[in-house]
């Protein structure tokens, strides 16, 4: 396994590059996961755009202005952030031999390097200012294209799904996040999807309404975009070993599965990010320093939801175009996400709740109400389609 992407890079190509400890290996390939949806999503918004089922609208901007001064405060911040935390990392490796999260959330750093990099930052901003400035500044329209608002839907995308993916994570762990509240708040880790899906749904749809774009038309080229970043953010999970793994499995490899190496049927998770070593949950004590690996083999499902996820997305990206109503791809996609939600979640880990009798897991009930509201969204885009079809 690998927490940084330095270990991966020294195991797979024998590059030493102490730099990239501070690049968390479960946070590049969520990050990696928004910049594919990114793409896709974009895809398909020039694609909808060009059918003619979305519109450019106009903006009305301000040229040849002096530029706020809040953006020379914030240039010259981000200088002064880089040069104080990010350039001491190439400079010296020995800062991140206490872990990089350890040196981020320390008050470490280099003072004279942060200021010349605010001071060059400041200028900079300075002379784009003095370059761009009209003797008679002016406003006027300009057109732009629904796909041209994803760079600012991804940042809206990220930090609230980020946000719901650890309220959620809180939620389902409640009793250790009261326990250890600064470890839970600063960890890198500690994602739950429906959390993510939830909160970076509504800040697109709250995207969607402000710039003028149909939420139905929002919500379908969403649909496969959000397929593929699960499936590329689930690789983090498997690659880090951040104790998203299925429940303990010693059987034998089935004769059909004899041709997949042995690590698909059961692995251990050496060297994982959850520094754990006890898959049992208490019943096998273990210091992870002595055995950095799980004692006892368990399923692999993050990598089995990579390749579910991954071939859903080709379901809904070949049907993309033959969906008609406006609404119903996401609602196959609801119906595709929960089912596959709820039936890996038979051999995962997760915590379970007391409801009437029955103690499903937190992702169980959400997927219920993913799969009876997918089911829904589908009927309901369906009539309204049909109506459409009769009243023209």
């Amino acid at each position: 396994m690998y927490p940084t992407l330095y270990d991966a890079f020294k195991d797979l190509f024998s590059l030493n590059l102490p730099f990239l400890q501070v690049a968390n290996t479960f946070g590049f390939f969520v990050a990696l996961g928004f910049l594919v949806a990114n793409y896709v999503m974009t895809l398909e918004l020039k694609r909808k755009e060009k059918e003619g089922l979305l519109l450019p609208t106009l903006k009305r901007v301000k040229v040849g202005y002096p530029v706020p001064k809040s953006d020379y405060v914030v240039n010259t911040l981000i200088g002064f952030v880089f040069g104080y935390k990010i350039v001491p990392m190439f400079l010296d490796s020995s800062v991140l031999q206490g872990g990089p999260q350890t040196y981020i959330f320390s008050t470490q750093g280099n003072w004279i390097i942060g200021i010349l990099l605010a001071a060059l930052m400041f200028y900079l901003k300075y002379r784009e200012d003095i370059s761009q400035r009209l003797e008679v500044p002016e406003e006027k329209d300009v057109l732009v294209h629904p796909w041209q608002q994803m760079g600012y839907v991804t940042v809206v995308a990220a930090i609230s799904g980020i946000i719901g993916a650890k309220v959620f994570h809180w939620l389902e762990y409640w009793e250790d996040f009261v326990a250890h509240p600064i470890d839970n708040l600063t960890s890198p880790s500690g994602l739950t999807f429906f959390g993510g899906l939830i909160f970076g749904g509504a800040g697109v749809m709250w995207v969607a309404k402000k710039h003028g774009i149909g939420r139905k038309n929002m919500l379908d080229v969403g649909g496969p975009g959000m397929m593929i970043a699960y499936a590329v953010g689930r690789m983090g999970c498997h690659f880090s070993g951040d104790g998203d793994w299925g429940v303990v499995n010693t059987s034998p490899k089935p004769s059909w599965l004899s041709f997949m190496p042995d690590w698909f049927w059961a692995y251990n998770y050496p060297n994982n990010v959850a520094h754990e070593c006890d898959p049992t949950g208490g019943s096998m004590p273990c210091d992870f320093l002595e055995t950095p690996y799980l004692q006892l083999p368990v399923f692999p499902t993050p990598f089995y939801e990579v390749l579910a996820a991954f071939a859903l997305f080709g379901i809904l990206w070949v049907l993309r175009k033959k969906i008609k109503p406006a609404g119903a791809l996401f609602g196959l996609y609801m119906i595709l996400a929960g089912t596959e939600r709820f039936f890996i979640e038979k051999i995962r880990v997760n915590s379970t709740y007391n409801l009437l009798g029955f103690h499903p897991t937190q992702a169980e009930i959400i997927s219920v109400f993913m799969f009876v509201g997918g089911i829904i969204l589908w009927i309901y885009a369906a009539k309204k389609h049909e109506k459409m079809k009769l009243a023209i």
